[in-house]
């Protein structure tokens, strides 16, 4: 006889706790104290079929029926707990959720506003300290009950969008109110008013939305407060070409370009460039870096992948670019050519969203994200082996060639006034009746393309870009 393991509790209960000879020996049934016989078998319950206790079909018959019973009845009671848990969880489970979502949408507008620049720097910090009460008091996560399971994944991810979002609100409003301070503290300078072209009623105060202390800076300020922390070693430009077989340019013993310094001011004076106005060759040497570390290569191709820049987006970003290569050529002078591991660092920050408020960064496109990389390092590292072997002016000569030949019309080479004048008289005929607000003035994009074109964004340059007016 086959006996159900849900009916081994009940059988359990019913057997005798002292039981007789009779029933150890296997003559009577243990459950009804009957003898056994032909009418009546004996059911081995263990603990082996030959020894132990013994039970007739009928009482084992009955007990089964009635561990059935009691089981399904269970199961019944189960099913009607598990669906009033469900439906007393639901509820609390949506107001949290609930919860959750708001805090989220709050923090995201507080960041919004903090980067937006419109609301003032004590109303962000008030939104702050009132978007930081209102994540202080979520209550914890509610557990649910075991009816419905151990853990509520969604509970989690909507815990965690919340705090990615609370992390981005804080980032955004550290930075407006450091900036805010900054400013503030700044004195007023009416002499630069005529070189920004300011309004009539400019205060004379000039704020600054972002400032590029280099990778250092911050070790020398708090050696300024008594805090010495070791400033980490820098790194070579390129390890890895030293695993490269064969020669390369950098490991010869000749200089690399030993009449560089008598056929290349010829060759620059040809575009226009006066190798002997150090501004003029730091600007020019500072685009050809920008160039062929960053623009050529495989910019290319991540700009044809579906996730890639806009040609506005590319543009706004070598103007950023460009001036980071120029202060770091300039820092080159003194400080040797290890200051351009802070243009490399930015050149290929995967991380960092590109300027004109784009919100693209190399991460989108990451398979061409180590080759790019290397090869900013790379390039950067041989104009780096050029100032060791031949010297600073060397190096800039180097670059501002490069420049000349592939970027003559650029942001910052000589060419480029002549080239935003052609652009402002093809744009004043133009139907700008879709164009973005930011060129809506002819005047203010004429001033914004000589002085700083990514002030302009990403898509008013796309929008140039994108009739030819940009080269």
């Amino acid at each position: 006889m086959h006996i159900p393991a849900y009916a081994h509790d009940t059988i359990r209960t019913a057997v005798p706790r002292v039981p007789t000879s009779r029933q150890v020996g296997g003559v009577d049934c243990c459950l009804c104290d009957g003898p056994f016989g032909e009418e009546l078998a004996a059911v081995p319950l263990g603990p082996t079929p030959t020894s132990g206790l013994f039970g007739c079909r009928p009482c084992l018959t009955r007990l089964v029926t009635r561990a059935r019973r009691a089981r399904d009845a269970a199961l019944v009671q189960d099913a009607e707990r598990a669906r009033a848990e469900s439906a007393a969880w639901v509820p609390v489970r949506e107001r949290h959720l609930a919860r959750l979502d708001s805090v989220r949408q709050a923090a995201e507008a507080v960041a919004g506003l903090a980067e937006g620049g419109e609301t003032e720097a004590l109303r962000v910090a008030w939104l702050t300290v009132s978007l930081e009460s209102a994540y202080n008091w979520i209550p914890d996560a509610p557990e649910p009950p075991a009816s419905v399971g151990p853990e509520d994944s969604e509970l989690r991810d909507e815990a965690f969008r919340l705090d990615l979002a609370m992390i981005a609100a804080r980032e955004a409003v550290a930075e407006r109110l450091t900036y805010h301070l900054i400013n503030e503290a700044q004195p007023e300078a009416p002499e630069m008013c005529e070189e920004l072209e300011c309004p009539e009623d400019c205060s004379g105060r000039h704020d600054s939305s972002h400032i590029d202390c280099g990778p250092d800076a911050v070790f020398d300020d708090l050696a300024e407060h008594g805090i010495t922390v070791e400033k980490p070693q820098p790194e070579p430009l390129s390890p890895w070409r030293d695993s490269l077989p064969g020669k390369t340019e950098t490991k010869e013993k000749d200089p690399p370009f030993p009449d560089i310094e008598k056929q290349a001011p010829l060759a620059l004076a040809h575009f226009g460039i006066d190798a002997d106005d150090t501004d003029v060759l730091v600007s020019a040497a500072a685009v050809g870096l920008v160039t062929d570390a960053w623009r050529e290569g495989l910019l290319d191709v991540i700009h044809s992948a579906d996730t890639g820049p806009s040609d506005g987006e590319i543009f706004a970003q070598s103007v950023d670019l460009y001036r980071r290569a120029r202060a770091t050529l300039v820092a080159a002078r003194e400080d040797g050519p290890e200051a351009l591991l802070a243009f490399v660092a930015v050149a290929s920050d995967v991380n960092l969203p590109w300027a004109g408020g784009s919100r693209f960064a190399l991460r989108a496109v990451p398979e061409s994200m180590a080759e790019f990389v290397r090869h900013v390092d790379d390039r950067a590292w041989f104009t780096a082996e050029v100032m060791r072997e031949q010297g600073w002016r060397a190096a800039l000569l180097h670059r501002a060639a490069s420049a000349a030949f592939k970027a003559p019309t650029h942001f910052g080479m000589p060419g480029w006034p002549d080239a935003v004048a052609s652009a402002m008289e093809r744009l004043s005929v133009l139907d700008r009746s879709g164009a973005p607000a930011a060129l809506s003035d002819l005047a203010a994009v004429e001033t914004a393309l000589l002085e700083a074109p990514d002030r302009l964004g990403a898509n008013a340059l796309d929008w140039l870009s994108g009739r030819g007016l940009l080269g």
